[in-house]
């Protein structure tokens, strides 16, 4: 890597950081190609990236923003999960480490609240922000239904006496 291409890496990380809401350190220790392709194929459907960049490069970026205090999980091997969902990133990573040894948490940060990788796991238990606005619209609708339903039971009880009524005349 030149000058130029480093420069450019840093001001990358340094942009990618300030739009995150959480940022995962995972440590990947002989990894093949095919697994690494699937751990970004899975940060991919879940809403997030991985990124393995030079500890160097990654400080450097990490200053002056809320993640400053990640610096010293950057040592050896490491890769960075970001996503704008501060529960995707953290998920996957986990979920991915459930089936491969090779590959471990380390810790993170949720803006500038540094986390363990207890706390990435805990993270991780909680639902994703779809989920939590799907629950939240289920309860707002809830209620409205059973109104709906409660109002049109005595339209519908009435209809079925005038029926019934309109038949015994009938017959």
């Amino acid at each position: 890597m030149d000058r130029s291409q480093k420069t450019q890496a840093v001001a990358d990380l340094k942009s990618n950081f300030s739009q995150v809401g959480v940022v995962v350190v995972t440590r990947n220790l002989g990894l093949t190609v095919a697994q690494s392709t699937v751990l970004r194929g899975k940060m991919r459907d879940a809403g997030a990236t991985y990124k393995v960049s030079k500890n160097k490069l990654a400080k450097i970026a990490l200053e002056g923003t809320d993640y400053a205090g990640l610096s010293d999980l950057l040592t050896g091997p490491v890769g960075l999960a970001t996503s704008a969902d501060p529960v995707a990133a953290a998920k996957a990573a986990v979920d991915f480490a459930k089936t491969n040894d090779k590959f471990e948490i380390v810790g993170g940060a949720m803006g500038s609240q540094i986390l363990d990788a207890e706390g990435v796991k805990a993270l991780a238990s909680l639902p994703s922000l779809d989920e939590l606005r799907a629950k939240l619209v289920g309860l707002i609708v809830a209620p409205a239904t059973k109104i709906a339903t409660i109002t049109q039971a005595p339209a519908a009880q009435l209809a079925r006496v005038l029926a019934a009524y309109a038949e015994k005349d009938a017959a």
